[in-house]
């Protein structure tokens, strides 16, 4: 019988936080019009921050900048964690 407890919670959020950052904003956000060169506005035009795809592509940009050296070390303690007690 499979459970579903904290554990795989966390590992799921991890996996997920992993898929965010993987994403390459030259190969697939670009041509899927997600790139933020789409976003910002050009000859004097005024943003749209309160769009829901212009708050996604902030999402996707923040985890890609913050998580990339926590991300290191937590995918590290988890594949250690795995190899150890899996």
């Amino acid at each position: 019988m499979l459970f579903f407890g904290l554990g795989n919670l966390f590992l799921v959020i991890i996996l997920i936080i992993n898929a965010i950052a993987v994403l390459s904003e030259d190969r697939f956000l670009a041509r899927i019009g997600w790139g933020r060169t789409q976003a910002e506005p050009g000859f004097g035009a005024t943003y749209d921050s309160t769009s829901v795809k212009a708050k996604t592509i902030n999402l996707i940009a923040s985890v890609r900048t913050v998580m990339r050296i926590p991300l290191i070390i937590i995918n590290t303690i988890v594949i250690v964690y795995e190899l150890v007690l899996g």
